[in-house]
């Protein structure tokens, strides 16, 4: 059942009335279909990737996100089943259950600062391999563990694939803020690079969303293409900005799965 809204303009106030409708059943599978088909694309991928690129007493970043869940599930196969000794480095509170969750030996950056590989997924992937991440918030400590690493992997599904940036995801490109500065940030950068940048709002709470370091996050919607070094650091440089979510020159490879079953793969 799904409820559907409507609203007209009865003697100059707004008037909503409610019904419920049910979704016809054919729909319902070919949706079901459809989320199957990305669910088994994540996970082909990720474990693709952790079979390619984690070894024995290897020291791993773990990312974030929905795909990252299959990268370490994979991870524990290999640990509990064959004896494969890993160190865990999570970016974010969920990564961190993850981990604990499945049994694996967790560290942190001031114990493991360096590490061998980190696997984490994106909400976007141009041609040259620059990602859009952050849609889930993480993307500052993302970076600081994909920074850390030797080899940056990552992993996942057909929609993320692109040429260009924006050509999948259009809900901007995330800026971490200090909270005070968020305001300031916002108006520099549509003066200085066009777009919008929208305050990123919470859904299960009033207000905007809070990051794991305290911070607001505002998402950039550009209207078009650019040098994304250039812009990355020239967005830096506005004070109150603490990260953004573009991994420039940053990730080696890159594994997509794919609609048909089959793993595609990127390299720089």
């Amino acid at each position: 059942m799904v409820l559907h809204q409507q609203s007209r303009i009865l003697k100059g106030r707004v008037v909503r009335t409610f019904s419920l409708f049910t979704v016809p059943k054919h729909f319902r599978q070919v949706s079901r279909a459809a989320m199957d088909q990305v669910e088994s694309a994540k996970k082909a991928a990720a474990y693709r990737a952790v079979d390619n690129h984690i070894k024995d007493a290897h020291r791993v970043g773990i990312g974030s996100g929905s795909t990252v869940v299959y990268a370490v599930e994979r991870l524990a196969q290999l640990v509990h089943t064959e004896g494969l000794k890993v160190l865990c480095v999570p970016t974010s509170f969920q990564a961190r259950q993850l981990i604990i969750n499945h049994d694996l030996e967790l560290s942190d950056l001031e114990i493991t600062p360096q590490l061998d590989v980190a696997i984490d997924g994106a909400d976007e992937v141009d041609a040259k391999l620059v990602l859009i991440k952050g849609g889930g918030g993480c993307h500052l400590q993302e970076k600081i563990v994909a920074a850390a690493a030797k080899l940056f992997v990552v992993v996942a599904d057909y929609r993320k694939d692109s040429k260009v940036l924006g050509e999948q995801w259009t809900k901007g490109i995330p800026i971490e803020v200090v909270p005070m500065a968020y305001r300031t940030v916002q108006l520099k950068i549509e003066m200085e690079l066009g777009g919008k940048a929208v305050l990123r709002q919470a859904k299960s709470k009033a207000g905007p969303v809070v990051t794991d370091n305290g911070n607001f996050v505002l998402d950039w919607v550009f209207e078009r293409t650019f040098d994304w070094q250039k812009v990355n650091q020239q967005i830096m440089m506005i004070p109150g900005v603490v990260e953004t979510g573009l991994f420039v020159g940053m990730a080696k490879i890159a594994y997509f799965g794919m609609q048909d079953g089959s793993i595609k793969e990127r390299e720089v």
